[in-house]
């Protein structure tokens, strides 16, 4: 079985753990406390040098790392990854664009921002850079999906699912999406697709 190390709360996890829902995929759920420091611990560190999550570690035990990467891995076969050689590619400007451009903003705002006591004195020079590098991206979000359902051709793809991740909770990070109609209409459309589940969503047998 596949096991997911995953910290509830992170964006970056939940694209994962949104993913194996959707495909219905069987998998064990370690929570990791990246607060408290059990992604530096030497057993972490062992499967993933990096010491990040998400983490995903397959039944042969091989561990591949970076939530994207996952994705693609995850999605590889399926419908959310499109086989035409230039739709694939789009995807992975998408995902790439997420990674570069979005969750550097987006991402690191809601964290110290929300998740981190104290996050705001800790980083307040960084906080400028977050929302002109945020607000940057959704302007980007926006352009694009105006005329558009999805990100890439005319159904849900793993660009939708990395670029959601971090943009449904956006307002955690100080962000307004009230100018980004086109933004907040595809959001709710990715809500509507079939087998979505919510950041807080554990497997059934974890979930109490």
């Amino acid at each position: 079985m596949l096991t997911l190390y995953s910290t509830q709360a992170s964006g970056n996890s939940y694209k994962v753990r949104m993913l194996l829902a959707k495909l219905g995929l069987p998998f064990r759920l370690t929570e990791v406390d990246i607060l408290s420091g059990e992604h530096r611990t030497p057993e972490f560190l062992a499967k993933n040098a990096d010491g990040r999550v998400p983490l995903l570690e397959l039944s042969g035990g091989a561990t591949l790392a970076e939530s994207n990467a996952i994705l693609f891995y995850l999605a590889d076969g399926t419908p959310l990854l499109p086989a035409a050689p230039l739709a694939r590619a789009e995807t992975l400007r998408w995902m790439f664009f997420e990674q570069n451009n979005h969750e550097p903003g987006i991402g690191q705002a809601r964290f110290w921002l929300q998740q981190v006591r104290g996050g705001r004195e800790l980083r307040t020079h960084d906080i400028d850079r977050w929302m002109e590098e945020g607000y940057g991206a959704l302007k980007v979000m926006e352009r694009h999906l105006q005329g558009r359902a999805f990100f890439v051709g005319e159904r849900l793809s793993i660009a939708d699912i990395a670029l959601y991740a971090h943009t449904h909770v956006a307002h955690e990070g100080e962000f307004d999406l009230s100018p980004f109609a086109a933004v907040q209409a595809w959001l709710q459309r990715v809500e509507r697709e079939p087998d979505h589940v919510q950041i807080d969503w554990r497997p059934l047998e974890q979930a109490a």
